[in-house]
């Protein structure tokens, strides 16, 4: 009687582990303001790339997905005090970042370009942007590369915590360019009826060990269970080629393949 009591609790306990892993939880961090990647409806839905793309992983990880909106210069910040499981926010795996925080393996790369007014002659380069102002998004890879190339060099880099603001400012005139990623500046500028009269201008930047290996999952330092799987569901939806659908979608014909 006692063996088949305890046979029953344990029964009931296994029964209650597949409960919660079936209805298990991935809760993602991100800065809603950085379409395609991640915006909001007129509604207030989340949608975009990063959006999608996280509904996939959740998918394949037979999880549910949860949403934390914060900055994304207070992303690593939250992300340390626990406040969601992964940072998912088209943040890019740097050698600087990797001190503070660690990664899923890279699930896609974009490359970093210049916008400037059409015709204006400037190149993304520190002697042709010398005595100009060049808006970046605080704690992007883009302030850091600009930091580190431009203004040393006289190119006076203003930072923002809203990459739509810096769209504002430039095309009011107080910024001469802006520095981003070149999917979230086409759709969320050079496509808008704001953007006209600008362009890409030159060729993207380069610098590895600033701009990174591509885009993954920020997580915590040492947490090997949501990296595991993380990865096995990266792998997933990189096979059944789910990633490429959603970068046709979002992106066009910008190759996302990382290095």
């Amino acid at each position: 009687m006692h063996k088949l009591k305890s046979l029953l609790l344990l029964s009931c306990a296994l029964a209650s582990f597949s409960t919660i892993a079936a209805n298990d939880t991935i809760k993602f961090g991100l800065e809603a303001q950085y379409p395609p990647f991640e915006s909001k409806s007129p509604s207030g839905e989340l949608q975009g790339f990063d959006i999608d793309l996280g509904k996939a992983v959740c998918a394949a990880a037979n999880a549910k997905c949860e949403w934390s909106e914060t900055s994304f210069d207070g992303l690593i910040p939250a992300l340390k005090a626990r406040k969601f499981d992964a940072i998912n926010s088209a943040m890019n795996a740097t050698d600087k970042r990797r001190e503070a925080i660690d990664f899923s393996d890279v699930i896609y790369r974009i490359p970093t370009k210049l916008i400037a007014k059409t015709g204006s002659g400037l190149l993304p380069d520190a002697a042709s942007l010398k005595g100009k102002h060049i808006g970046v998004l605080q704690g992007s890879i883009q302030e850091t590369y600009a930091q580190a190339h431009w203004a040393p060099k006289g190119v006076d880099v203003v930072s923002y915590q809203d990459q739509n603001q810096v769209y504002l400012d430039l095309t009011s005139g107080r910024l001469d360019g802006t520095l981003v990623m070149a999917a979230a500046g086409q759709s969320g500028f050079l496509d808008r009826p704001d953007g006209k009269g600008f362009g890409f201008v030159g060729d993207s930047v380069d610098d590895d060990k600033i701009l990174g290996s591509g885009i993954a999952f920020g997580l915590r330092k040492g947490d090997t269970a949501n990296k595991e799987r993380l990865d096995k569901a990266i792998a997933k939806i990189k096979q059944d080629g789910t990633v490429k659908q959603l970068a046709k979608k979002y992106f066009g014909d910008i190759d996302v393949t990382p290095k």
